[in-house]
């Protein structure tokens, strides 16, 4: 079993930014890939970034050249740094965890409760 939880998430002027962060613990959680979802209002959850148990990251096109995913295994956190934020990105941030870093949310078994980021105009 791993743990999840979230914090960071806040409201935003369009322009700035905010640092997502993804505590884990469980056992053998530093070796898991790890995500950030979301789900805007009235929208399907969708992916945003993963990052392997290795480091290789990927990113939905959306946020290439915003947002940056990265982890300290040291302290089984991973962070989702949030740059240039638009009001699309206005959504309920979600953590996952899986065995594998993939784009498709059934992979990943667990999932923190969500923080909220809000991006006005």
């Amino acid at each position: 079993q791993v743990q999840l939880v979230e914090s960071g998430g806040g409201l935003v002027q369009a322009g700035g930014s905010l640092r997502l962060s993804c505590a884990a613990s469980g056992r053998a959680s530093s070796t898991y890939a790890m995500a950030w979802f979301r789900q805007p209002p009235g929208k399907e959850r969708e992916f945003v970034a993963a990052i392997s148990s290795g480091g290789t990251t990927y990113y939905v096109d959306s946020v290439k050249g915003r947002f940056t995913i990265s982890r300290d295994n040291a302290k089984n956190t991973v962070y989702l740094q949030m740059n240039s934020l638009a009001p699309e990105d206005t959504a309920v941030y979600f953590c996952a965890a899986g065995r594998g870093a993939t784009i498709v949310r059934a992979t990943y078994a667990y999932w923190g409760q969500g923080t909220q980021v809000t991006v006005s105009s």
